[in-house]
């Protein structure tokens, strides 16, 4: 359970001169940090403001006063707010969908160690009092959106900055209950330098998956089969316990102390694939290849451990995986070769393409789906973000989405994202049979993502009837073999 948090004081700074200089009534946005559940400690890297939903509305805002248009006092922060507004006890109106959307994007964008761990709320002191219902639902909204895979934390950060009266308070809201007088416990909230004593710690996770296909259930879809092959992965990495940290084996509770950038190597076990479900022979009736390299990253703390640092780049390679899949799932609109035989070189689409919605049962011959390239952007100082590239899209691109949704004040130029992943090309499947041996042609330069379905035609799937063409060799050769011995024991004799 988080005790105490401690906030970035340079970003909080910031936060706090931006907040009691507007005159905004309300603000609701997101922490972004880790909840370290080894040292019952928090840490808030950054606050990240919601942005207005698409009509332009305020995600957080409170009801005007009875009888007309409110009127503001002053020009500065608490002094400025209204009269009506800081002594009425007036809940908060929050978009908890909005809210909840912006995290899901913002959990998109986070390297390992970098999580959303809970939510901030700018407000009187009377406003948040009268709003915990629809606070600690916000919580449980956000939560859910952005989860967390290595060490779920079974709770959450809501932080308060009151203009009447000014001050910060930290509460630790237990995402489960749904008793909102215990689920909001107060914790001691701290400034202090967070940024410049982070490390980095980065490896290249390299895998080639083979799932074989039936036509149980016949509604199958690519994106749900491709969901249980980043499942299986997950497995695979749960069964790693070691690493070497720049070339050198440690312990899992020796704190890393190095400093800087540090490569990491994950020693899976021996023999660790997950195995597939069981299918008789005449019960396969495709593969699907899934196949790739991701950089990996991770930022920790110097008293985290060589375990913690595990772990995060463990999850952040899941996260990666389940964020090119939705992303390719929202925005990808591949059509089935059958249907579209041509190429739009607009959207970069390939005729053979597979929609992640397509059912394997109607399709007829193979399909490709290409992943989109993790692309690094500069955030804070050293400390970067990431965001996922399509074949249709540019850096500047991305760049105004991670600007927009990091809440960045200048944008991001293209010189300065790192391309660490080359585009992939799909792999060259020639039969069911050598897909399934991996016999496959590699992809290029072993960089980017691809999942491929390729079905068996009659020729082509291992049946007992195709190996019974053996057979006469067979025969023949153990004839010719008998034949030769009797002939030199004859010549003995």
């Amino acid at each position: 359970m988080v005790k105490s948090v401690v906030a970035e004081e340079t970003r909080l700074q910031l936060a706090e001169e931006r907040l009691f200089r507007s005159t905004d009534l309300a603000q609701v946005g997101l922490l972004v940090g880790k909840l370290s559940t080894s040292l019952d400690r928090g840490f808030v890297y950054d606050l990240l403001p919601t942005p207005p939903t698409d009509d332009g509305r305020a995600p957080c805002s409170l009801p005007g006063p009875p009888g007309g248009s409110e009127k503001r006092k002053g020009a500065k922060g608490g002094a400025g707010k209204s009269m009506w507004t800081a002594e009425a006890t007036v809940p908060l109106i929050i978009d908890v969908d909005w809210v909840a959307e912006h995290a899901r994007q913002v959990a998109r964008l986070l390297l390992g160690g970098m999580h959303v761990v809970g939510i901030y709320v700018w407000a009187s002191e009377s406003s948040f009092k009268a709003s915990t219902l629809a606070l600690c639902q916000t919580v449980r909204e956000v939560a859910r959106a952005a989860s967390i895979y290595s060490n779920n934390p079974p709770e959450r950060l809501l932080v308060h900055a009151s203009y009447s009266p000014r001050r910060w308070t930290c509460r630790n809201c237990e995402i489960a209950s749904m008793n909102v007088s215990t689920s909001l416990k107060p914790c001691d909230f701290k400034w202090g330098k967070l940024l410049d004593s982070l490390q980095l710690f980065r490896c290249i996770y390299k895998f080639d998956q083979r799932l074989p296909l039936s036509l149980e259930p016949e509604s199958e879809t690519f994106r749900n089969v491709l969901r249980e092959a980043i499942s299986a992965q997950s497995e695979e990495l749960n069964n790693c316990k070691k690493a070497l940290i720049n070339g050198i084996l440690v312990d899992e509770d020796v704190q890393c102390t190095s400093g800087g950038t540090n490569q990491v190597e994950l020693l899976l076990p021996f023999m660790n694939r997950v195995p597939s479900c069981a299918l008789k022979e005449e019960e396969i009736t495709g593969l699907a290849i899934f196949t790739g390299v991701i950089s990996a990253s991770a930022y920790l703390g110097p008293k985290e451990t060589a375990f913690e640092a595990v772990s995060e780049l463990k999850g952040d390679i899941i996260n990666s995986l389940h964020s090119r899949l939705d992303i390719s799932c929202e925005e990808a609109s591949l059509a089935d070769a059958s249907a579209n035989p041509t190429t739009d070189l607009d959207k970069g689409t390939p005729a053979d393409g597979v929609d992640s919605q397509d059912i394997f049962s109607e399709l007829k011959s193979g399909r490709v789906l290409l992943f989109p390239r993790r692309v690094l952007l500069p955030w804070l100082g050293n400390v970067f973000v990431c965001d996922y590239l399509q074949p249709s899209e540019t850096v500047e691109a991305l760049g105004n989405h991670c600007g927009e949704m990091m809440a960045m004040d200048s944008p991001i130029s293209s010189g300065s994202a790192m391309e660490e992943e080359k585009e992939a090309s799909p792999p060259s499947i020639t039969t069911f049979r050598d897909a399934a041996l991996g016999r496959s042609a590699p992809l290029h330069n072993g960089s980017g993502l691809a999942g491929a379905f390729d079905e068996p035609g009659p020729a082509a799937r291992p049946t007992r009837e195709s190996g019974s063409s053996y057979l006469p060799l067979a025969a023949v050769a153990l004839l010719v073999a008998i034949l030769i011995g009797w002939i030199l024991t004859a010549a003995v004799h």
